[in-house]
Formats: structure tokens, sequence, C-alpha cells
């Protein structure tokens, strides 16, 4: 199910928000991509299962704003079960910090448990791994003032990158798979399988259409994909064409999901970033020429669906 909110909706959700998710749920808290944009944040999904009150949210990526759409959801950086990235580019990690920080600023009582980052091993845990040590002058006087300790607590879990879908990340209900993905000349960027009990839910992180990517969605009932409207980045001039060599196009996702029988698909990451409602159509007409014949949402920030 599809649920897409109006303006002043959102601003109620903003405002108001208690969430409650009632079975498993799938929501894009960014579309956007290394432009700047009013209102697309940086790439990320979270997906949240409820168990007999027992919510389990994952976030996947964190790129600019993340945190905010986060809030505007009703999840605070203590109510994520875990934190998964996709590889090292920086708009995709540039909102781990604030989520890492807020966590410790607002653990009044030393009561939080570590926010775990799950991450390939290379460069992307490397970046975690360094990413605090410009705030040591922040931490160390905020701990003197609030006498904490200045270490915001965070537990990274490396894993090596596999050849095939292998679970990184699991509890009594939800596992997490994480399988290679074609981002090159990145190396070590991955996708991410998520199962429930109501569903499968494939994530694709930044990568080309893939085989790789082909079996992390296979028999997914749910697809998050980075998109790429390819005509548009080949009338560019030569030297801003690169990106087509590591991103996805529209139609050839079409073609993959077609013959995978996805039943949802989501698109995200979009590229060029969409302006007018003409730009979002065209995103799903590329997509339908290539075969696709399920449900397909060309994503704002927060549109959701929900597998019952």
């Amino acid at each position: 199910m599809f649920e897409r909110p109006d303006k002043m909706a959102l601003h109620r959700l903003i405002v108001t928000c208690e969430c409650r998710f009632v079975t498993t749920r799938v929501t894009v808290t960014g579309t956007g991509t290394p432009y700047l944009s009013a209102t697309n944040a940086g790439p990320g999904v979270l997906v949240s299962y409820e168990n007999s009150g027992d919510v389990v949210h994952l976030q996947f990526d964190a790129g600019r704003a993340t945190l905010m759409r986060l809030t505007a959801l009703g999840v605070a950086p203590h109510d994520l079960s875990a934190m998964f990235l996709t590889h090292y580019h920086n708009d995709h990690l540039v909102g781990l910090a604030d989520i890492v920080l807020s966590h410790w600023v607002m653990d009044r009582d030393d009561d939080f448990a570590p926010i775990e980052v799950v991450a390939p091993t290379g460069s992307t845990t490397r970046f975690v791994d360094r990413m605090l040590g410009i705030w040591d002058d922040d931490l160390a006087v905020r701990a003197h003032h609030n006498g904490r300790a200045p270490e915001p607590k965070m537990r990274l879990l490396g894993f090596d990158v596999p050849d095939e879908p292998t679970e990184v990340w699991s509890n009594t209900s939800v596992r997490v798979l994480a399988g290679q993905v074609r981002h090159e000349p990145v190396i070590g960027a991955v996708g991410y399988r998520v199962e429930t009990p109501d569903g499968v839910i494939a994530i694709s992180g930044d990568t080309t259409v893939c085989e790789e990517m082909a079996e992390l969605s296979r028999g997914a009932d749910v697809v998050v994909h980075e998109a790429m409207r390819m005509n548009h980045i080949m009338d560019r001039p030569r030297g801003q064409r690169y990106i087509a060599e590591y991103h996805a196009d529209c139609i050839a996702i079409g073609q993959q999901m077609a013959a995978l029988d996805t039943p949802t698909l989501m698109l995200t990451h979009l590229i060029p970033p969409p302006i007018a409602e003409e730009d979002f159509v065209e995103f799903e007409d590329q997509v339908r020429e290539g075969g696709f014949t399920g449900e397909l949402m060309v994503c704002r920030d927060l549109d959701h669906v929900e597998l019952a």
C-alpha cells in the first residue's frame, strides 16, 4: 500500500507524529543525490517492523538531513536498532555523525544502548572509525561539563563483502543480508536484503543494473532501487557523463525487475533530480518501457510502503 502525504499532512506529521508501525513499513527517508536540494534529503531508507509492541527500526545509509526525516517519523536516534551503510560516498554518510552525536547529547542518563553501525570492511569502516575525530574538542568540553564519558556509544560491526547474499545482522524476528553490487570504481559497495515475517525488502544502495542486485532482489516483495534517466546524462558534455558508468538506467531497471516479477518497486536517489511533475512521470515511463508492470513509486522523501 502506497501513501504520499500532502504538504499539510507532512506538516502535521512533523509536528505531532507518534508513529505506530503495525506491520513492516519501508520509508524512503531521502531521495537526493550529491546535488543540493531544498526538498530532498540525502539517500536513506528506514525499515520498521513491530511485533507485540516490540519495534525494530533499521536505517540504511544516512545522507544529509536524515535525522530530520527520522524525527518527522517520530524515530529518535536511540530508537534505531541498527544502522547499515552501503558504501563510502559522502552523500550517503554525511548524516551519520549527526545521528551518533545527537544520540550522545540526548543520552542524559547514560541509559541508551550503543548505536550499532553495520558496514563493509575497508574504506567504509575506516570512515566510521575516523568520523568523530574532528569533534574531539566539542566532546571533551561537553563531557567535562556534564560528567559523562566523551566517547559516543557506537558499536561498529564490519563484515567482508560476500560473493553472495550473506547474513550480517539479525534478531528474533528480522534478518539482514548483504551482497556485493557494482558501483566501480568504488570498491566494496553493497546492497541489503531485509527479511521480516511480513516479507522481503531489497535495497540497492548505489549500483548499476547487475546480476548481483538481481540476487539480492530475487523473491523480494519490495525493491528500493536507485534510478537514472540515461538520456539526460548522455545529453551532457562529455566530461559530465562519467556518472552513467556506475548508476542504474531506468529502462534496464524495468527489464530486470520485470524478469524477476518484482511486485513493488520504489525508485530513489533520482538522477538527474526531478524538478517538475513531468520529470517524475518520465522516470516511470522509462521503467515501464523496460517492461515492468508491477506497483511503481517514483519516490519523494517520506514515501512509504507497508507489507501486511
